[in-house]
Formats: C-alpha cells, structure tokens, sequence
C-alpha cells in the first residue's frame, strides 16, 4: 500500500513539474540577442524561416542577426 501511495504522489509531482513549464506570461520583455552569421547560406534556411514566422519573438527573443563577413 506505501509503495501505491508513493508511486502516485511520485507521478502527480512529475505531472505538476511539466505543467509548469506551460505558463505564458503576457506581455513580457523579450530578451535582445544577437547572431552573427559568417556569411549568408542556405544551411541556415530553418532559422531564416522561423525568424519570419516570428518563432523567436514567441519564445521571449528579440533576434538581430548580423553579417560578419569573416573567416570560419
């Protein structure tokens, strides 16, 4: 019986713990980020996309993405 109790304390602790993590505050700050980029390539076509779709900014980012135009 102790260990039935202590298995579903154990998942309902586990269930509240991912819960937790899906609160979205509303109006939030978005931290500023800066990515510099090499050069412009189409390896990075999945970040160019969600930049546009406005991923970043869903997840509190504010991205300004530069060229640096240097050596890898």
């Amino acid at each position: 019986m102790k260990r039935k109790f202590i298995s579903i304390f154990l998942i309902l602790l586990l269930l509240a713990g991912m819960l937790t993590g899906c609160n979205k505050s509303g109006g939030a700050t978005l931290t500023k980020v800066t990515l510099n980029e090499v050069a412009h390539s189409i390896f990075y076509a999945p970040q160019y996309v969600a930049i546009e779709l406005g991923y970043f900014e869903d997840e509190g980012i504010d991205l300004e993405v530069v060229t640096g135009f240097g050596a890898i």
